[in-house]
């Protein structure tokens, strides 16, 4: 079996954790997350925590095994404590500003770009060049900041656009230095 999903999920007393007509519910004091389960497998829970346990030898079982179990524990850290990825502008004229339930952003085009966010996060706007978004749904989280970096990548020789707070551009030296 996947040594990660032999693993039991800590599971607080605020979160409970329900398998519902072949989905996986679990509900906390931020909200409520489900995901489909496979019919390989099927979980157990206790007062130790949740474990994912196979209901097939297939080889299949075990990797979805791993993959549930980190699936479950996301959930679980969502519901109580919640995700946030923060986001930086490089450039000059280069800005964002929240607007209701949607981001507007001027970053070197003829127009302003209208980003509306999905059902479930939230931005916040402290500076006219730094995002952060806020969710409870990790995968989501993480796409809809991928979308929005795709609006304008960080290019390599001014380090210009949008990227993540901690993610390093790999500068590129510029004509004057091929020489």
């Amino acid at each position: 079996m996947s040594r990660i999903g032999k693993l039991k999920i800590p599971c607080p007393e605020t979160v409970k954790v329900s398998q519902v007509d072949g989905r996986i519910v679990v509900k906390g004091p931020k909200g409520e997350l489900s995901e489909p389960l496979h019919p390989f497998l099927s979980i157990r829970s206790d007062s130790d925590g949740i474990q994912v346990e196979k209901n097939s030898d297939q080889r299949k079982a075990d990797a979805l095994s791993g993959l549930m179990r980190t699936l479950i524990a996301n959930m679980v850290q969502g519901v109580t404590e919640g995700y946030q990825r923060e986001l930086e502008i490089v450039g000059v004229g280069y800005r964002a500003e929240l607007s209701g339930d949607s981001l507007l952003f001027q970053l070197g085009y003829s127009h302003r770009i209208n980003f509306p966010l999905p059902e479930g996060i939230s931005a916040e706007v402290p500076k006219p060049t730094q995002i952060i978004l806020k969710g409870i749904d990790k995968a989501l989280l993480g796409q809809t900041a991928a979308k929005i970096r795709a609006l304008r990548r960080p290019e390599p020789y001014k380090g210009k656009g949008i990227k993540y707070a901690r993610e390093s551009i790999r500068r590129k030296v510029g004509k004057a230095g091929a020489k």
